[in-house]
């Protein structure tokens, strides 16, 4: 194995403090920084939530009413509890306030299976399961079929506390945060038993402070919270984040083009993160619409969570006249790895440069080296990176080596300006008569279509070779088909990178924060 020396990203100034002075004073639970602010700022609005806004002492209180709720139902310090959960204000309450009692939370978005909450359940063994029945049907589904009792609450609104887990033992606690663990975040479990990534509070707090701080959030600012909190992204950068900052964190259930819009021309909103779906789909809400975009008091505007095509980037930046930030993560790192800098290079779709602090370095063998030479398997260390999977020892030694390296996974190259590159994960490169064909590239190219909204692209095994297979969903109301796409690409692609096969999709399977489900396209492609 050939390794690239490793490098340490700068101790680059965060809010004009080094960012290792900031990590020194990271509090020690995710929640103290919303109580420092309740204390020397009260009423400075906090949480919108619907019809319902806090100030941050409102937010204080539930905090610690939450904390009493759960010392009520018999939960213990050390004991995890699940939250069968859309974005809502009881959901941070319950949150903060188990952090408050050293209580992990195991975050499950409130859309999943019953056959998937179930087995995550089994994974997590939480002491109870509780859920946001009042602002999501899901949620209320799952919580009557396991026969869960609803509370309404003067606060949070209804939620509904699930039977007692008596033989659920607690874990040890630790007054640090960098041992404590908060949350447990559990992969999708496409390919096998989901793992729960357990994340310190340290985790999650480096990445608040410094992405927060590197977005320059503050007073000010309004957050659009859409991004789900059960999912890594939506949790520590945008809701932690913006708390972290002091920011006003305006939390929605669901996206919804229209309610995005009407935010951002009519309540504030100055600060929007997402995955380009979600950017994408507005974009066409509005043409189809026939309205314009009107954002007054929008002044940052970012993406992870999926690759950012540049012909995407290109048509948002031209309709909001602001630069598209970009971001790069996983959920073992807590997410994020690296950023693009609000001021600036933005005129590629590097994810730009690592977190400060950060080690990193690229990984290859020597056949990789010779076929592709800038392209490595990515490792990264820090404070970021995950304490393991729970209960998993040996899933955790697959990924993470004893002295603390994390192997990503993912394929990367770096430029001369040290800004990151994501080319494709390891399991998605299509290897094609001896070529390593990186899906995103493709997908770029179809992308640039007029007639093409979204595109995923997968490997499909063939006799002694792979083939690319090509998922498009067009535009409403277009009349583009398969061979015209097709054309479309082989005259802009290498012939090894050609599709060998277009599919036309009316919609492409998707998370709820609008990430391509791939492994579900490749059960298809591979029954075709």
């Amino acid at each position: 194995m050939t390794v690239n020396t490793v490098l340490r990203a700068p101790d680059e100034p965060i809010n004009g403090r080094p960012a290792s002075e900031l990590l020194a004073a990271l509090p020690d639970r995710i929640s103290r920084a919303a109580l420092q602010w309740a204390e020397r700022e009260p009423d400075r609005p906090a949480l919108v939530d619907g019809d319902v806004s806090w100030s941050y002492a409102e937010l204080g209180a539930a905090i610690r009413g939450a904390r009493d709720l759960l010392r009520s139902l018999d939960v213990r310090p050390g004991d995890r509890i699940m939250v069968l959960n859309e974005n809502s204000r009881a959901l941070i309450a319950l949150l903060l306030g188990a952090a408050e009692l050293d209580v992990w939370v195991a975050v499950v978005s409130a859309r999943l299976s019953a056959k998937e909450v179930d087995t995550i359940a089994g994974a997590a063994d939480p002491r109870r399961l509780l859920y946001t029945t009042g602002v999501s049907p899901e949620a209320a589904a799952h919580a009557d079929r396991h026969g869960a009792q609803r509370r309404l609450l003067p606060d949070l609104g209804e939620i509904a506390v699930g039977l007692l887990r008596e033989r659920a033992e607690p874990e040890p606690v630790h007054a640090s945060g960098r041992d404590q663990v908060a949350t447990l975040i559990f992969t999708s479990g496409t390919t096998g038993v989901p793992k729960g990534v357990m994340l310190t509070h340290r985790n999650m707090l480096t990445v608040a402070a410094f992405t927060g701080g590197l977005r320059e959030l503050g007073a000010g600012d309004r957050v659009y919270g859409v991004l789900p909190i059960s999912h890594v992204f939506g949790l520590s950068s945008v809701f932690l984040g913006t708390l972290f900052y002091g920011a006003t964190l305006q939390l929605e259930a669901r996206f919804e083009p229209a309610r995005l819009a009407e935010a951002l021309e009519h309540q504030g909103v100055t600060v929007v993160q997402g995955v380009p779906a979600m950017f994408q789909r507005l974009l066409e809400y509005l043409r189809v619409q026939g309205r314009e975009l009107r954002a007054p008091f929008l002044r940052y505007m970012s993406v992870g969570g999926a690759p950012l095509d540049p012909a995407v980037k290109e048509r948002v930046e031209q309709a909001f006249g602001l630069p598209l930030n970009n971001g790069y993560g996983l959920t073992e790192a807590a997410p994020t790895i690296s950023q693009t800098r609000i001021h600036g290079p933005h005129d590629t779709i590097s994810t730009g440069p690592v977190l400060p602090l950060l080690e990193y370095q690229l990984k290859r063998d020597q056949a990789d080296a010779e076929n592709d030479p800038e392209v490595g398997e990515l490792w990264v260390r820090g404070p970021t990176v995950m304490k393991g999977y729970f209960r998993r020892p040996e899933a955790t030694a697959e990924v993470l080596t004893a002295d603390g390296w994390l192997n990503t996974g993912d394929l990367a190259r770096l430029d001369g300006q040290g800004n990151l590159y994501i080319v494709g994960r390891t399991k998605e490169l299509i290897i094609r008569s001896g070529f390593n064909v990186y899906p995103p590239d493709v997908e770029a190219v179809i992308t640039e279509h007029p007639d093409v909204t979204l595109c995923a692209v997968v490997g499909r095994a063939v006799e002694g070779n792979e083939e690319v297979v090509a998922y498009v969903q067009l535009v409403p109301g277009s009349m583009a088909t398969a061979t015209e796409i097709r054309a479309f690409a082989s005259e802009r692609l290498a012939p090894y990178k050609r599709p060998s096969e277009v599919v036309i999709m009316d919609s492409l399977p998707a998370t709820p924060t609008g990430k391509i489900l791939k492994a579900r396209l490749r059960q298809q492609s591979d029954k075709q």
